[in-house]
């Protein structure tokens, strides 16, 4: 639902986002909700829980959730803040009843302070974002907004919902946090796109984009594993004279996710989509601009793990005013990239530039899981014929044939390796599942509550409802 009467700032890069996030922290009063999918135990890292915490002890009320494994580095900073005060509350730990229960994440990055300003953007607290110059690693590219006005609460009641999903228990209201509250403060309609596991909101919404625009669609994406439809969708938009333009990673900060994203680059160059690399240490901005009328930032990156697996935060926005910086901000972006074209040998290759990119660190395993699905598809497609494999799928399917050959051959002479691994598999998975089983059976023998109903009537006497 379209929300009106907001004032929304561009922040580019953690050089603009990351002090506007800390005078919101050091500025608030009553409320501070704070949401990120990586927190490190680094120099940054610890600007953010000391400042959290300081507001914890002055009395304010701050509720965090992160993401247990993307902030795994950060276990030291969580006993700092609740001894401040703070309601720390960690998201998805490994549960023996559920195996794959892991590869849900909370992969957001909100910040809402005193139910007046919020901030959402695909930056995590973490020293990557600012670079590291003894090392010749530039700042990473990144994009956030701050919000003000009644688009505020939804963002407020989009954390409670994920603090509820790990806690089973509501946070208290706070009269700050409601849209009545929320006094307009600018002109900007705007939609909150709150994704979550399985309800595919924001690959919907992706996929209508690309079927309206009519002049132009610029994308940026970070981790760009698209699924056959949205390749399909975007390739339309192209051919019907779309100015469809694509920015990712020239070097990602998970090296085998590259081949994959490069593996739709044939399809999208034969239909006239543009695709450019960033050349410096990475390009992590998860944006679109359709038309100058409409932009999308957030935290979903354009791959199944994102749009159908995780807890993810985005914002759309329809302001011709805000659609224009961020087509001006754009066309900045590609004065450091590198454009991929067909060759004269119809090979995707990179246009001719002096120096090349450089490699970002760390990686995810949210990402990964990213790259996996897109190589199921890859071999899904070998195996079925249902579409047709790229050239650049070619090296995919040999690394993994070259994989399942090995796996083979261990397999026949030495069994017990491969049966071990696959038996305690399979136990914990029964085990989980019986587990399941139990609880949902115990569930249903128990007798529903009823309710005395009380006549108003004199005489007559009170029934039951089940």
């Amino acid at each position: 639902m379209p929300i009106d009467g907001n004032a929304v700032r561009l922040l580019q890069d953690a050089v603009e986002n990351y002090p506007a996030w800390l005078a919101a922290i050091e500025q608030a009063q009553h409320r501070i909700l704070f949401e990120n999918y990586i927190v490190d135990d680094d120099v940054v890292g610890r600007e953010f829980a000391e400042a959290l915490a300081a507001r914890a002890r002055a009395g304010v009320d701050v509720w965090i959730v992160y993401d247990w494994l993307g902030s795994y580095r950060a276990r030291s900073l969580w006993p700092l803040l609740t001894a401040a005060g703070a309601k720390v509350q960690a998201f998805n730990r490994p549960r023996l009843d559920s195996p794959l229960g892991w590869v849900t994440r909370d992969h957001r990055k909100t910040l809402v302070a005193d139910g007046k300003v919020a901030f959402v953007s695909g930056l995590c607290v973490s020293q990557k974002w600012l670079g590291d110059p003894a090392r010749d690693m530039d700042p990473w590219r990144d994009t956030g907004i701050e919000i003000r006005g009644p688009a505020v609460a939804e963002i407020a009641q989009a954390f409670a919902t994920v603090w509820h999903s790990c806690t089973g228990e509501w946070l208290p209201e706070d009269p700050a946090d409601s849209k009545d509250a929320c006094a307009d403060a600018g002109n900007v309609r705007l939609r909150v796109v709150a994704g979550a596991p399985s309800a595919a909101g924001a690959y919907r919404l992706d996929l209508v984009i690309a079927s309206l625009a009519r002049k132009r669609l610029w994308i940026s994406d970070a981790y760009f594993v698209g699924t056959s439809a949205y390749v399909q969708a975007l390739a339309a938009a192209a051919r019907d004279g779309v100015d469809v333009r694509l920015l990712v990673p020239g070097a990602s900060d998970i090296p085998a996710l590259s081949p994959i994203s490069r593996a739709s680059y044939r399809a999208l160059l034969d239909a006239g989509v543009r695709v450019f690399e960033w050349d410096g240490t990475m390009m992590h901005a998860k944006t679109a601009v359709a038309d100058d009328l409409w932009a999308r930032i957030g935290s979903t990156n354009l791959n199944i793990a994102s749009w159908m697996g995780n807890y993810e935060m985005d914002v759309a926005i329809e302001d011709r005013g805000f659609g224009a910086l961020m087509a001006a901000q754009y066309e900045k972006d590609l004065t450091h990239a590198t454009e991929i074209v067909l060759t004269g040998r119809n090979r995707v290759a990179p246009t001719d530039k002096a120096g090349g990119p450089r490699r970002a660190r760390s990686g995810s395993a949210g990402r990964v899981a990213a790259g996996a699905v897109s190589m199921g598809s890859a071999l899904g497609a070998a195996l079925t014929n249902r579409r047709r494999l790229g050239t650049a799928e070619s090296g995919l399917l040999a690394k993994v044939s070259a994989i399942a050959i090995a796996f083979a051959i261990v397999a026949a002479l030495w069994p017990r390796v491969v049966a071990w691994p696959l038996g305690v598999l399979a136990a914990w998975l029964g085990i989980a599942w019986l587990a399941k089983a139990h609880v949902l059976r115990s569930q249903r023998a128990k007798p529903k509550p009823t309710v005395a109903v009380v006549s108003t009537e004199p005489g007559k006497t009170g029934g039951e409802m089940g």
